[in-house]
């Protein structure tokens, strides 16, 4: 039988009802097509998907088990770790990582890297906060007595982060124009950017050395200070719950069953089903895990903000870069650029946009980190230069290729909960900080060594590379 990726006929085999036209997914022409598109049932899609693992394309299995594994090793070291409170702290702690690691990823795939997202961050963090500071006025009298209150332009807390984003936004798109235009090193453009934030946001916070969303008093200060901290009643979380899951579940099965029935490529039904059962069981977990009282002293129960918060940029970026033209070209870019040009895609547009949503991604991050630190000073700095090597770290973690053309933003979301367990389990030990980040850089060397080595398996095993 002739390799699948040189018939023409072979998406008319795919789709078809007939037993004589499914494919053979023994051959070894499943390893070139994933599974889902030639698989006319569930077990041929897990088996097309067995050999393609062994083949080297292991997908997310080695940081699903990494993460499995990490949670049994920290909850027998500490019987803590799985506790209801510690499980929900966890992952709003992970959010700014995996945040990070989704605008990281829209580099990645390009075959870039972009250093200035941490600093991106911290400026987000300061300005978001500058703006809703409430305009306080001071009198000579009350000023003679008291120290007066800082003043800042009492900005409603939606326009601030509107602003904040835009400005986001602003940075993506300068240095992702030099860098496409004038083809220079993504890395230095990046790195010199960062260094420019840096000595922005010293000077935004030098005439205070402080902001904060402390005053419970200013509405728009308690607005940010809930994005993070705030939570939806227990009875509201499970409303969220079966309309998420109810809308997911009916796109999933609609989407598929529409394609199955225009003879078109589609995933088999079991598939599909499977997908519906997992999420639904998934939701069904966090919202019990979060409705538990989490309180030594008093009631603290219900589904943090934070969570939807995250699924949404999950789901938003997932959308994008799975299902338009534009993620399609984002892949192309990153797997072969001179065939991506030759075929018609403007290079320069793509990889502005791409460093454009980075920006505006690790913007959405500096919003979160703000909320959650609640005071900001310059040692923002210092956080931030941190952040984005772990933001980096989290996406290769997570299973996104830094040779580009391989990713999803779920790994953003699996990598940033690598990190963010390894740093709570430690932490719970008692375990010095440095080995703390000696921990995460051998998981970040074990990832990307799986990384190069999967990649050659995948070279060494097929006829054709896309």
């Amino acid at each position: 039988m002739a390799p699948i990726e040189n018939d023409p006929e072979a998406p008319v085999r795919a789709a078809g009802p007939a037993p004589d036209a499914a494919v053979d997914l023994t051959a070894s022409a499943a390893v070139e097509v994933p599974p889902e598109l030639v698989a006319q049932t569930l077990g041929q899609y897990l088996r097309g998907w067995w050999l393609r693992v062994r083949n080297g394309d292991s997908g997310v299995l080695p940081v699903v088990v990494g993460i499995v594994g990490i949670a049994i090793v920290f909850q027998v070291l500490n019987s803590r770790f799985l506790e209801p409170l510690n499980l929900v702290n966890l992952f709003s702690q992970s959010s700014i990582y995996m945040v990070l690691a989704m605008a990281e990823i829209f580099v990645l795939l390009l075959g870039e890297i972009d250093l200035s997202v941490g600093l991106v961050m911290g400026l987000a963090a300061v300005v978001v906060c500058e703006l809703v500071q409430p305009t306080v006025p001071c009198s000579a009298a009350s000023a003679a007595a008291v120290q007066c209150p800082p003043s800042g332009p009492g900005w409603p807390w939606w326009a601030a982060i509107v602003v904040t984003l835009l400005i986001c936004a602003g940075i993506g798109l300068i240095q992702g124009s030099i860098i496409a235009r004038l083809k220079m090193p993504a890395l230095v453009v990046t790195l010199a950017v960062s260094l420019i934030l840096e000595g922005v946001t010293f000077i935004i916070l030098s005439s205070s050395g402080l902001v904060s969303l402390t005053s419970r008093r200013f509405a728009n200060e308690l607005a940010l200070y809930n994005i993070f901290n705030g939570k939806f009643a227990p009875a509201v979380g499970w409303i969220a719950l079966v309309v998420m899951a109810g809308a997911a579940a009916a796109w999933l099965w609609l989407r598929d069953s529409r394609r199955r029935r225009s003879g078109l490529v589609a995933p088999p039904a079991g598939l599909s089903l499977a997908k519906i059962c997992v999420i639904a069981v998934a939701g069904v977990v966090v919202v019990v895990i979060c409705n538990i009282n989490r309180a030594h002293v008093g009631v603290i129960e219900g589904v943090p903000y934070i969570i939807p918060i995250v699924l949404g940029v999950l789901g938003l970026w997932t959308l994008l870069l799975q299902r338009t033209r534009f993620g399609r070209y984002v892949y192309a870019i990153g797997g072969n650029a001179e065939a991506a040009r030759r075929a018609g895609v403007r290079l320069p547009v793509i990889r502005t946009w791409s460093f454009v949503l980075a920006s505006v991604t690790a913007g959405v991050a500096g919003i979160l980190f703000a909320s959650w630190q609640v005071e900001i000073t310059s040692n923002i700095i210092k956080t931030a230069n941190t952040y984005v090597l772990l933001g980096i770290a989290a996406a290769v973690i997570g299973g996104t290729s830094l040779f580009g053309g391989r990713g999803k933003t779920l790994h953003g979301i699996l990598g940033g909960l690598v990190i963010g367990m390894i740093y709570n389990g430690l932490y719970l030990l008692q375990v010095a900080s440095w080995w703390i980040d000696v921990t995460t850089a051998g998981v970040l060397l074990a990832a990307a060594i799986v990384d190069v080595v999967s990649r050659r398996g995948a070279t060494s095993g097929s006829v054709t590379r896309f």
